[in-house]
């Protein structure tokens, strides 16, 4: 069966340099993505990018995985990419072996931050189908608002900590539902560039 990626969307009001530096800086990028805990560099890559490792912290247990990444700054078309692929060993992980990609693209409103990504669900397919690629999809969405919110206002990730969700006297917040979660042509990974079938293996 055919598992249907992650997609999300969200414009933000902030200059291009601005959101590159949010995402591309692993001390930064940390902050509003609820997804990692720690993303630490280790060694470059002959393609430009580099290896990470990271780590999602949970109560009772840490998900330990690797990975490579590779930004693009500079291209034809004033765009941005950032391809990655990523995978762990850990049992507990309900997320596999992965790919994905970033695309920043300017518009006279702002960057249209987007991203793409699949993955071999680590808790089985019918665990994945039924509820956690949902959620999966509900974290990322969740965490591009933070990130949003940030560039546009200052107002820092850790003011917006996932129990907001429920701060509905709060009209400020975050909410995923704002977020874009169907690509317009529904081809999520054909929009992938070129650097991700090229990026080498964590």
């Amino acid at each position: 069966m055919t598992r249907e990626p992650v997609y999300v969307e969200v414009l933000i009001r902030a200059d291009l340099d601005t959101v590159w530096r949010l995402t591309q800086e692993p001390a930064e990028h940390t902050r509003w993505d609820l997804r990692f805990s720690t993303i630490t560099p280790t060694t470059p890559l002959p393609s430009g990018g580099s290896r990470f490792v990271y780590e999602r912290r949970m109560p009772l247990h840490t998900i330990r995985g690797t990975g490579t990444s590779l930004g693009e700054r500079e291209r034809p078309d004033g765009t941005r990419t950032s391809a990655l692929r990523f995978t762990t060993a850990d049992r507990l992980s309900p997320l596999g072996d992965g790919r994905g990609y970033w695309r920043y693209i300017p518009t006279e409103h702002g960057v249209r931050f987007v991203t793409g990504y699949t993955y071999e669900p680590g808790w089985g397919a019918f665990i994945d189908r039924l509820f956690m690629r949902r959620l999966i999809g509900w974290m990322t969405a969740f965490s591009f608002e933070r990130l949003r919110i940030w560039a546009e206002t200052g107002v820092v990730p850790e003011r917006w900590p996932a129990a907001s969700v429920l701060w509905f006297w709060k009209p400020g917040r975050p909410r995923a539902s704002r977020a874009l979660r169907v690509a317009p042509n529904r081809r999520v990974m054909d929009d992938a560039p070129a650097t991700l079938d090229r990026l080498e293996a964590p």
